[in-house]
């Protein structure tokens, strides 16, 4: 006899099935205010829901190349946490570096790497281990929790898995993936979203490439990019709403354009079309990626976009432009909204 709760998962299947069943999609259609659902799977029929059913019954564990999961383990954030991370290999080390390009200290390589999930870390390793949650033991420790190491606290990784971690060691060393070399102080988990409330809607978008973000327009255009610079595709949603309420055919008294209000200058320097919307979001994302690795923090990295990076390093943080201070507001509210 099926179970109930085998009954519900077979249900809502049978649902999603019948949601995804393949139609053409309109390649041409970029205007549009909503992007259309794109398919990642490559294939020309129907998707094999055996696949899915097996994830979400905890049948088949997840592979993804780096490690073996089941459904409920760290997924979105702690990838993106490590991937973020992974670019800052070979950085050399410097004590109290912020900056990437001139060298990173170890939580200065945390606080950058998490400041661009919108996670403001205090500056010292020992301030650090006060935030989060804290995790009982190594055997508990999921990929992207911080361990710390000493007594009192003076050294801080990323923990990737598999006893490896990702760190700034010391002096003459650089960052790089090694093995956690003693047992840790104390393990920290800042990461608050790791397993999901609905495993099929979660693994569905998984399989479609649907965008978190729902019907909200130009949401895969948000999505791609967050992927590819790295950055929460809802905090280039919240800069768009911000901008232009979504209006990619706005243009300001200063003369930004587009859905992501950039001036003709800067969209010449990225490249692009501030006018259409891939590029713009595309463009968007490339210039917030290098404000929030140049700045270490959203918030700045914002104010760098609305009143340029010039004005962020004269001010040392964000600019007293009531403008800028309003902005900065506005986008964060709404990016806790988007969230």
């Amino acid at each position: 006899m099926m179970s109930d709760g085998m009954s519900a998962v077979l249900s809502r299947i049978g649902q999603i099935e019948a949601l995804i069943n393949p139609r053409p999609v309109n390649a041409t259609s970029s205007t549009s205010k909503t992007a259309p659902v794109s398919k990642t799977t490559g294939s020309t029929g129907s998707t094999d829901f055996s696949d899915l059913l097996d994830t979400v019954t905890g049948g088949t564990p997840v592979d993804d190349g780096k490690r073996v999961r089941s459904p409920s383990s760290s997924t979105s954030l702690a990838d993106r946490a490590i991937s973020i991370a992974q670019r800052y290999l070979g950085v050399p080390y410097r004590w109290g570096g912020n900056d990437a390009s001139t060298g990173l200290d170890c939580s200065g390589l945390t606080k950058l790497v998490f400041g661009q999930l919108g996670i403001d870390l205090p500056r010292s390793s020992a301030a650090q281990a006060t935030v989060g949650t804290r995790v009982s033991s190594m055997a508990a420790a999921e990929p992207g929790d911080l361990v710390f190491f000493g007594s009192p606290v003076h050294h801080v990784g990323i923990y990737l898995g598999d006893g490896k971690m990702i760190d700034a060691p010391k002096a003459g060393d650089e960052v790089r993936i090694r093995d956690v070399y003693e047992k840790p102080s104390q393990i920290r988990r800042v990461l608050n979203d790791t397993s999901s409330s609905d495993p099929v809607a979660d693994t569905l978008r998984q399989l479609t490439g649907s965008s978190p973000l729902g019907s909200t327009p130009y949401a895969n255009l948000f999505t791609a990019a967050g992927k590819k610079y790295g950055i929460d595709p809802a905090l280039l949603s919240a800069v768009a709403r911000t901008e232009s309420n979504y209006n990619a055919s706005a243009k300001s008294p200063a003369g930004a354009l587009g859905l992501m209000q950039i001036m003709p200058g800067t969209a010449r320097e990225l490249g692009v079309d501030p006018m259409v919307p891939r590029q713009a979001v595309d463009g968007a994302a490339r210039l917030l990626s290098d404000h929030i690795r140049t700045f270490g923090r959203v918030d700045l990295a914002l104010a760098a976009y609305n009143a340029g990076p010039g004005a962020v390093r004269k001010y040392d943080g964000v600019p007293p432009y009531t403008e800028t201070e309003n902005y900065v507001r506005r986008v964060q509210k709404a990016w806790g909204q988007l969230r």
